[in-house]
């Protein structure tokens, strides 16, 4: 059996993997990440949310480009 868990978007917009184009990304895959970290960032209408993990376990892939657009609920990584 599988522990793989999909971290979703919570609201439709654009994914951001990092603050700032200049800056490393929140989370790369292959990291290990706890509950709350922030993986990335959700821009609507210029205001941005993050993104977190909603549990432990290590990114094992990315689901979206970073800016790509989101739909709300859509899974944007891969957790194991």
């Amino acid at each position: 059996m599988s522990n793989e868990t999909t971290i979703n978007a919570p609201m439709p917009g654009i994914f951001y993997r990092q603050s700032d184009p200049d800056d490393p990304p929140f989370a790369e895959e292959g990291d290990t990440v706890e509950e709350g970290d922030v993986i990335g960032l959700v821009e609507v209408m210029k205001n941005y949310h993050e993104i977190q993990a909603d549990s432990a376990g290590t990114v094992t892939a990315f689901l979206v480009e970073n800016e790509g657009e989101i739909t709300a609920d859509q899974p944007i990584a891969e957790l194991e």
